[in-house]
């Protein structure tokens, strides 16, 4: 995998030497830290879309959530938008992002109510969610240690997670006129892989063709992940985890897949560009003395700060970025309508991930699409990020704690999986 990415003036050498020797160690240290390795999720969820297929009895689905007594005090404070110390003392400060915080988890008001606080936080369209968040204060929400439960695989497949993907694509999706998609298991075949003549962009302007390549770099990168962290034996009762280099050419291959395989690499490519343009883009944010990345010990955050505003550092000191402005730059009322459309495709994909049935693929799956669609939010919001006050939250962009740590874990993963590439490619070479 060579050459420039289509799109972009970017080429793939300069990204995977950037990632190995400037992020990836960077941000492997900085998902360890307390402030990012508890996210909290809700996984009872019901599908919204089909009846639910049963959850995965699989041992390796389960998810352990965190007993509260681990959760650092500050996390555990308050509402998910305290992230700095100040906030969690200030009543002042707390009425306004709880204003905020309503403001945007409109699927629970009536219409009126949503009207009154858009119409108090003041958000134009560029402000509105990429993504249907969780009710944190849901009973069933619970803090998870991202740590001790890893993206892996976990034997989930078949019927139920082909469905999930088949949605996704299929109704969710801008899609090529032609691709490669796996069939149907439901179906009676011999299986493969269907094929409707050549790829074709035709008809696809650069904003659906961003879509695309958007969802196919993130399934790209969930599959690498399960290759390179795949169940390989099971002796004495112990699990062995490790690469599977059957399963990532069964999966990427340029034959096995009839030159689809090489594509989804791109994109994965293509995200990895999406994603760390909005890091660089969200660095004024974190950079005013407001935001702690408060836990409630005051060494450990200070110092997750330092290494974020380094990572932020290096990702604006990368020459080749994404130029997000070409984007919806057609006529004001066609922009709009197409960026409405791109927002509305996006949330419904966020709330297919509740009808995973593999509660580990879903708690991955639904941070990794939280963190694509804050990191949607940031790229459409360069003017209200530009106008911030130093010393107090905007009205006019915030984050929640909860979209922080979607956003930096996600990249983490994208990181991880363009280092897990590296990896493979001298794993083929060595079995050739």
């Amino acid at each position: 995998l060579t050459g420039v990415l289509d799109d972009c003036l970017c080429d793939i050498e300069s990204i995977d030497d950037f990632n190995t020797f400037k992020i990836f160690p960077k941000i492997q240290k900085l998902q360890e830290r307390d402030y990012f390795r508890y996210y909290k999720v809700n996984l009872k969820r019901p599908c919204p879309f089909w009846a639910d297929d049963g959850h995965c009895s699989i041992k390796d689905c389960h998810v352990e959530p965190c007993p509260e007594s681990k959760i650092p005090v500050g996390i555990k404070a308050g509402s998910s938008n305290k992230y700095s110390k100040a906030a969690n003392n200030s009543k002042e400060l707390e009425d306004c992002e709880q204003a905020n915080k309503l403001g945007a988890v409109n699927s629970t008001l009536s219409n009126q109510s949503k009207e009154a606080f858009i119409d108090w936080a003041r958000y134009d369209d560029s402000q509105d969610h990429f993504c249907e968040l969780d009710d944190e204060r849901s009973p069933d929400a619970q803090y998870v240690d991202l740590l001790l439960n890893p993206e892996r695989y976990t034997g989930y497949k078949g019927p139920s997670a082909w469905r999930v993907w088949n949605s996704i694509y299929e109704e969710n999706c801008f899609k090529p006129r032609s691709v490669y998609r796996p069939l149907n298991p439901l179906a009676p075949s011999r299986g493969g892989l269907e094929f409707d003549g050549l790829f074709s962009w035709t008809g696809l302007c650069l904003e659906k063709r961003v879509f695309y390549k958007l969802i196919s770099g993130l399934h790209a990168s969930i599959n690498l992940h399960l290759c390179a962290n795949y169940l390989l034996e099971e002796t004495w009762g112990k699990p062995r985890w490790g690469p599977n280099v059957k399963e990532f050419t069964r999966r990427f291959d340029p034959i096995e897949t009839k030159g689809e395989g090489p594509r989804r690499l791109k994109n994965l490519y293509f995200l990895y560009l999406i994603e760390l343009r909005a890091l660089s883009k969200v660095a004024p944010y974190f950079e005013r003395s407001v935001v702690d990345l408060y836990t409630g010990n005051g060494h450990e955050d200070a110092e997750s700060k330092a290494l974020l505003l380094d990572i932020f550092r290096d990702t604006k000191s990368f020459h080749m970025h994404f130029d997000e402005k070409s984007m919806f730059a057609g006529d004001k009322k066609g922009a709009k309508s197409l960026k409405e459309e791109f927002r509305l495709h996006f949330k419904n994909i966020s709330r297919i991930m509740d009808c995973v049935g593999c509660d580990k693929c879903r708690l991955w799956g639904k941070l990794q699409t939280q963190g694509l669609g804050t990191a949607l939010k940031i790229l459409f919001s360069e003017k209200e990020i530009q106008s911030l006050p130093e010393n107090s939250p905007s009205k006019g962009f915030q984050l929640t704690r909860q979209e922080i740590v979607a956003l930096v874990n996600a990249f983490g993963r994208l990181s991880t999986s363009i280092r897990e590439l590296q990896n493979f490619k001298v794993l083929l070479q060595q079995t050739r």
